[in-house]
């Protein structure tokens, strides 16, 4: 009996002492969150029915455009269309603001970067089918997430479609849906700033362009309603006559001979710093403004660098300072089970290690910030090539674009390409930064590792050591290549009267006879450097569509190349700056201007009038009066004069300013 309950005393003791062992386990329903992640939240109005919400007002605003495109009082200034439905942007004016459609994309493009990590991807679902706890009835996400993709565009599609308009009704609507957006975008991230998703502030940080993008919106509506109601006929409605169109002429027909004393001409290191100035960083140029899609593509752009950087940030350098934090010494025992062994003091050994994680840490952000710089400057320099390209096309040159057909009339696969330009730009962007962020944290996990860290400790000198063990090697190697050089410089040739001859052919038939095997060798060194420098330069090159990354005979296989080629095309095809001011200028001539109300710029949609016009053969259509005469006269001595500047010699006034100047 008493052994039987010294038994059942010390069961239950034991019993009691392992119960202990699971204190810290959550007890019920509790869970764990795992520190640096964001508790769930839940918000007091569902965000379900916030977006269901929005996009009932949407739709609302969008069926107001319709209604009044079709009306007669907004007709002539909308255009004409069969449903009247507005377009949200127009891409291929060069009077139209940039501000607008890029504040709309850089909404859209971060909606699709909170998009992708979410749970929900239309958040308005989870009103007709809430998701259980066990999981057993939830629907897949990824269909969902497929239809998000053009939910969002159907979305903010009345938001961008409220600027073209461009009538005080419009920017009315315009800054009520504005401010609905902004609003609900404020209310969630005031109430939930914190995600359990990648990081706890990663949402409220992937959404400031968003909110950037809503909050000029909500400013730029107000201001131009402001503007229509000072000026009811409409403020900003430039048309075909845009001050852009009449400073692109006056500056090209006007252009100044360059100064005796310009940066070019002078040599050293000014001149060079002035060159590279000009070919790597974009500065507006008077008379030449950038289409509207590069705009875009440029402010996108941006925001990927933003987005992607963004996460390979809160994605990684969190997680080290949590594993740098917790090193305590069982660490040591960890790294003697795979035979390392750093010192026989643990606390030397927990140091060590926290120091090679800061290291770590180290490269890894400076790594993200040289591909962030490197993706910006390719960026600023590919802007002053488009510009270049642009102008050339635009003074009728035929660009090297390999062996793509130069014609630069458009064509199916162009309109195709021009349509994809800027979503390809982006995400070339954010593939090229996410390939540059690993080659830059290897090599430069490499160079600390194997190179800095061991030479300032003194220990670990695992590459030292192997150069010292090769040092024959790579010595011979030197020799060989040092020696053939120097031999092709001062033995295998001679200049004879000025010309390069190649002397002493039986020592280079002997050399070049002995030296094979260690040319073999050689050539395997620089066979490795070769792909290490291509897959550099590729990397560092792959954000930029402008330039083509395989060789000219082969530049019809790369796909960015060709959307760029065919995007260069539509451009310079349909938004050509001089064309669209001459046919101003006929329609001008050919219209009587009303006495009392003279119209300072034409009506949207009279450029394709204009065309017409050129294309005609009615006389009287075309215009026959002596206004009509003189302006034909006047672009053709323009056009003449262009293509022939040395006939500016002979005009009437520079022959009378010589005469006069003769007399004494």
């Amino acid at each position: 009996m008493s052994s039987q309950a010294v038994g059942n005393q010390t069961i239950s003791g034991a019993t009691d002492d392992y119960s202990n062992w699971y204190i810290d386990e959550p007890q019920g329903d509790q869970e764990l969150q795992p520190e640096g992640v964001g508790p769930v939240c839940h918000p007091s109005v569902l965000s379900g029915l916030l977006h269901a919400c929005l996009a009932l007002l949407s739709i609302l605003v969008l069926l107001l455009l319709a209604v009044l495109v079709r009306g007669r009082w907004l007709w002539a200034r909308c255009g004409h269309g069969g449903l009247g439905l507005p377009s949200p942007v127009d891409f291929l004016a060069g009077h139209t603001t940039w501000t607008v459609p890029a504040a709309v994309f850089v909404v859209l493009f971060s909606s699709l970067c909170l998009l992708l990590p979410a749970e929900d991807p239309l958040p308005f679902l989870t009103l007709a089918s809430p998701p259980s706890r066990d999981g057993e009835t939830e629907a897949p996400r990824g269909p969902w997430k497929i239809l998000a993709l053009l939910y969002y565009p159907a979305l903010y599609y009345p938001l961008a479609a409220c600027a073209p308009v461009r009538h005080g009704s419009a920017h009315l609507l315009g800054s009520m849906l504005s401010w609905a957006h902004f609003g609900v975008q404020i209310w969630q991230r005031a109430e939930c700033p914190q995600s359990p998703k990648v990081y706890k502030y990663y949402s409220l940080l992937a959404s400031l362009p968003l909110l950037l993008g809503l909050g000029f919106l909500s400013l730029w509506y107000p201001v131009q309603l402001v503007r229509s109601f000072r000026n009811a006929a409409g403020a900003g409605s430039e048309g075909l006559q845009s001050s852009y169109y009449e400073e692109y002429l006056r500056t090209l027909l006007c252009r100044k001979e360059l100064e005796s004393g310009s940066h070019t001409s002078k040599h050293g290191f000014r001149s060079w710093a002035w060159i590279c100035y000009r070919n790597y960083i974009y500065a507006p140029q008077r008379g030449f403004r950038l289409p509207l899609m590069l705009v875009l593509s440029a402010t996108l752009t941006g925001t990927a660098i933003y987005q992607v950087a963004l996460l390979l940030l809160v994605g990684v350098v969190p997680t080290i300072q949590k594993v740098r934090a917790g090193i305590n010494t069982d660490v040591s025992y960890l790294l003697a089970g795979f035979g390392i062994v750093l010192s026989e003091d643990r606390q030397e050994v927990v140091g060590l290690v926290k120091h090679h994680l800061w290291a770590l840490e180290v490269c890894y952000i400076a790594a993200l910030v040289l591909s962030c710089s490197l993706t910006s400057l390719m960026l600023i320099r590919s802007l002053v090539t488009h510009r270049a390209n642009l102008q050339a096309l635009h003074r009728g040159a035929a660009l090297d674009l390999g062996p793509l057909p130069r014609s630069p009339q458009p064509s199916r696969q162009a309109i195709f390409c021009w349509m994809s330009f800027s979503a390809y730009q982006t995400a070339f962007t954010c593939l090229g930064l996410l390939v540059q962020q690993i080659i830059f944290f290897l090599g430069t996990v490499t160079l600390a590792f194997l190179v800095v860290m061991p030479v300032l400790h003194g220990r670990n000198l695992l590459l030292l050591r192997s150069l010292e063990s090769s040092w024959h090697f790579w010595l011979t190697l030197a020799l060989a290549v040092v020696l053939q050089k120097m031999a092709a410089h001062w033995v295998f040739l001679e200049t004879h009267h000025g010309h390069p001859e190649l002397t002493n052919r039986r020592v280079l038939y002997a050399a070049t006879f002995f030296l094979f095997l260690v040319n073999v060798l050689a050539g395997v060194m620089v066979a490795a450097w070769r792909v290490l420098l291509s897959a550099l330069y590729n990397a560092v090159h792959l954000g930029q569509m402008d330039l083509s990354l395989l060789p000219s005979r082969a530049a019809t296989l790369d796909p960015g190349y060709h959307t760029y080629c065919g995007f260069l095309k539509i451009e310079a095809s349909q938004s050509h700056p001089a064309t669209t001011a001459f046919c101003a200028l006929l329609l001008k001539s050919r219209r009587a201007q009303p006495p009392r109300a003279p119209q300072d710029g034409l009506r949207q949609g009279e450029e394709e009038e204009g065309i017409q016009l050129l294309h005609t053969k009615d006389p009287m259509a075309r215009g026959t009066g002596p206004s009509a005469r003189q302006s034909r006269a006047r672009w053709g001595l323009a056009y003449t004069l262009l293509n022939n500047p040395a006939l500016q010699a002979f005009r009437k006034r520079a022959l009378s300013g010589a005469v006069h100047r003769a007399q004494p």
